[in-house]
């Protein structure tokens, strides 16, 4: 069941964030040629993509040239909105109080002090 769900959600983030969405037009640009192709018969698939995405025109289906895919470049927005009365309130019961802790940051047993200041020396002269 998880598997299924994380399919799900991250197939849902693809299409809302790329231009994976596209794809669902498909079905579209099948219909369409299908219309080119029973107007002339001897049109190729080529020949429809050339017409529409080499060199688009404004003519009489206009309306449904811009529904086929990469075309028009959007993306599905998903939004999620909070109720204006939604409350979120923690009591006492739900989170533990930790101690704190100093410690150093490095250990000074290990530390040679003029370690350094021998590194960031000006070069010498020979």
């Amino acid at each position: 069941m998880k598997k299924w769900i994380s399919i799900l959600l991250l197939s849902l983030y693809l299409v809302s964030t790329t231009e994976l969405n596209q794809f669902l037009k498909l079905p579209v640009l099948i219909e369409h040629y299908n219309e080119h192709h029973k107007l002339n018969p001897e049109m190729t698939i080529l020949t429809f993509f050339k017409l529409h995405y080499d060199h688009p025109a404004k003519d009489a289906d206009y309306k449904t040239d811009i529904k086929l895919p990469f075309i028009m470049h959007s993306t599905i927005s998903l939004v999620f909105i909070l109720a204006s009365n939604f409350n979120f309130e923690m009591t006492a019961s739900h989170y533990k109080v930790f101690k704190n802790h100093t410690f150093s940051a490095f250990d000074e047993d290990f530390f040679i002090k003029g370690y350094l200041h021998s590194i960031w020396q000006p070069p010498r002269k020979a």
